[in-house]
């Protein structure tokens, strides 16, 4: 009578051991929403941007600098900033934080 006893008590604990991860199911699914995805949205619009920079475009740089864009070497990925007559810079397009002005 005793075994029976055992079968049966291990038998109804099979559920409960599935109720038990709802709660760090839902959890990952509140940290989905209010984390990850909006990072990601974020990470599309910055590429967007950088995909619509034109010569000319007022930028500023993930330094803090402000300056326009002179030119683009596409084949290396990079961008020519000039921040004054005679200082132009070429660096990383993924170094431009934000357009400014059109």
């Amino acid at each position: 009578m005793y075994q029976i006893m055992l079968m049966m008590g291990s038998g109804g604990q099979g559920g409960g051991s599935l109720l038990a991860f709802l709660p760090l199911i839902v959890i990952i699914f509140i940290m989905y929403l209010f984390m990850i995805r909006p990072q990601a949205k974020k990470q599309r619009e910055h590429k967007a941007m950088l995909d619509n920079l034109q010569k000319g475009d007022k930028v500023m740089t993930s330094g803090g600098l402000i300056g326009s864009v002179a030119g683009f070497k596409e084949n290396e990925g990079t961008v020519i900033v000039k921040f004054s007559d005679s200082v132009k810079i070429e660096m990383s397009r993924n170094a431009i934080a934000q357009v400014l002005t059109r």
